[in-house]
């Protein structure tokens, strides 16, 4: 196993379920957004819980499954558009085991499990992302795409680069699993 990756233990607060969060990630209306466990959200990271449909009570705007990694300068916020003249932000389903590189721009309707998207990608308003997909390094994905199963995109515009093969569930959950029990706490308790 590759080495471990030491964080403060006085930058990150850790939930009941295992969650990490950077106290230096900016998580905007935190009522509205639901982690799964173990997952990971880095430093600088911004996710808009805010941007919500109008009207009363709670909505969740967006929710991660779980061992998921939010990467440093990510900004994760909710679809868009106008519809019969009404202007509404619509809910993001992000699945399990799913990595998101630093400084990628996401804006999907639904990211499936096992998907791993690469650093300095924007993800276009209300793509669907399948299972088990991969997005390359600086990809620029258009609004309203539909990324298959098992499949590479990259490119700008992103495009469809080769089939991934069978296996990719299980490296993908072992790397995801791995990357989390790396994560360990350089100041042991004080």
């Amino acid at each position: 196993m590759e080495p471990p990756i030491y964080y403060s233990r006085a930058e990150f607060i850790e939930t009941d379920t295992g969650n990490k969060v950077s106290r230096r990630a900016t998580i905007a209306g935190p009522q509205n957004i639901i982690l799964g466990g173990k997952t990971i959200i880095s430093s600088g990271a911004i996710i808009r819980g805010d941007l919500r449909r109008s009207g009363p009570g709670h909505a969740v705007v967006i929710s991660l499954g779980r061992y998921c990694v939010v990467g440093e300068g990510c900004v994760m916020r909710p679809p868009y558009k106008t519809y019969r003249g009404a202007f509404n932000y619509y809910p993001m389903k992000v699945g399990d085991y799913v990595h998101i590189g630093a400084a990628s721009v996401v804006e999907a309707a639904t990211i499936g499990n096992y998907v791993e998207i690469g650093k300095n990608c924007i993800i276009g308003k209300f793509t669907i992302i399948k299972d088990c997909a991969k997005i390359a390094d600086n990809t620029v994905i258009p609004p309203n795409t539909v990324i298959p199963a098992l499949s590479l995109f990259s490119g700008s515009p992103g495009h469809f680069t080769e089939d991934l093969p069978e296996s990719t569930q299980d490296i993908i959950e072992i790397q995801t699993k791995q990357h989390y029990a790396r994560f360990q706490p350089l100041d042991r308790d004080h």
